[in-house]
């Protein structure tokens, strides 16, 4: 596999890498400049040239990997007998640079409930690189009438329409999605919380509504086994507009105060 055809193939896995570009060649090198290689930590692909020079680029790929790093970074090396190595003398007489490029996982989010919010919700997150899983028992709220805006950006859109259990959707959700529950019954809300607690798969839990709700809420999950702790996952009220500075009432602000709470992380302290 070529290192392109990997980086789609690592996109579509989830799994993190790092692309290295040989960025500027001073003198000879083994490898021109352009020449790239991706790195998981696992496996490689691509070349930038094999020998010393290559293997310190997957040792420093998979330090950066490890370190969670998200900025691009470049380090030069220079490829004289002189110049110290670990791997093997690589004596080309010249110099090149490395670029180093975090290719993140791609964000997968959900939203359980397409009403009023949830559209409004969708049509904004739809604008962005995300996975954007559409779910809802009610057949009309994901009409294809309905679902045709939102499927004009970038977002890779997965509608999931569910008559009976939507819970049951969980189990297919990429791990590390980032749920929102907003349906239109408090008892569906429930049952899929309880599911959400009960499965590895969420990366954080957000249930729209009032803190009179959350209380209810935490009560309930309590009395179906879940622990302080666990039921701390749930953030309730979404959207907090002392955080995002959106207020308002209606869907629309609604929608938009839970998008930037979502997309910059904000939290409000305890």
């Amino acid at each position: 596999m070529d290192w392109l055809r990997a980086v789609v193939a690592l996109r579509e896995s989830r799994t993190p890498a790092v692309l290295v570009t040989v960025s500027e060649v001073r003198g000879h090198a083994p490898r021109a400049a352009g020449a790239k290689l991706v790195v998981s930590a696992r496996e490689a692909w691509g070349s930038i040239g094999g020998g010393n020079l290559e293997e310190v680029a997957v040792r420093r790929a998979r330090a950066l990997l490890a370190e969670g790093a998200t900025a691009a970074s470049i380090e030069r090396h220079d490829l004289s007998d002189r110049a110290p190595v670990e791997h093997g003398v690589q004596c080309c007489g010249g110099e090149v640079a490395l670029l180093y490029e975090s290719l993140p996982v791609r964000r997968s989010i959900a939203i359980f409930g397409m009403g009023h919010v949830g559209h409004e919700l969708a049509l904004l997150l739809g604008r962005h690189d995300v996975e954007l899983h559409l779910v809802d028992s009610r057949a009309e709220q994901l009409a294809a009438d309905r679902v045709a805006p939102l499927l004009t950006g970038p977002a890779d859109v997965h509608v999931h329409r569910v008559p009976v259990l939507p819970e049951l959707v969980i189990a297919d959700l990429p791990p590390g999605t980032d749920v929102l529950v907003l349906t239109h019954d408090h008892a569906e809300d429930l049952a899929l919380l309880d599911a959400l607690l009960r499965s590895e798969v969420p990366g954080s839990i957000g249930l729209i509504g009032s803190s009179a709700k959350g209380s209810r809420f935490r009560t309930k999950l309590a009395g179906l086994g879940h622990t302080a702790e666990a039921i701390d996952r749930v953030r309730t009220p979404i959207g907090d507009p002392r955080l995002t500075g959106v207020g308002g009432k209606e869907p629309a602000r609604i929608a938009l105060s839970v998008a930037v709470e979502l997309l910059s992380d904000v939290r409000v302290p305890d």
